[in-house]
């Protein structure tokens, strides 16, 4: 099994490419016996999904955030 720091690691770098089957059953597997990656996984998804929406309301609503 994968350290924490390496689980950690392909979390972040799932942000910025597509990672590979390998890359995200290593996620699966260690995130389904450790809470704190789990924690670290989910946290990264919530922001994620929060810069997203703020993108989308600023180019939805020009001016109004300004």
């Amino acid at each position: 099994m994968r350290s924490c720091k390496e689980i950690t690691e392909l979390v972040s770098k799932g942000l910025d490419k597509k990672l590979g089957l390998g890359e995200r059953l290593a996620i699966s597997m260690h995130v389904m016996l450790c809470s704190r990656c789990r924690n670290f996984q989910i946290q990264v998804q919530f922001i994620r999904k929060a810069a997203r929406r703020y993108i989308d309301q600023l180019q939805n609503h020009p001016g109004k955030n300004s």
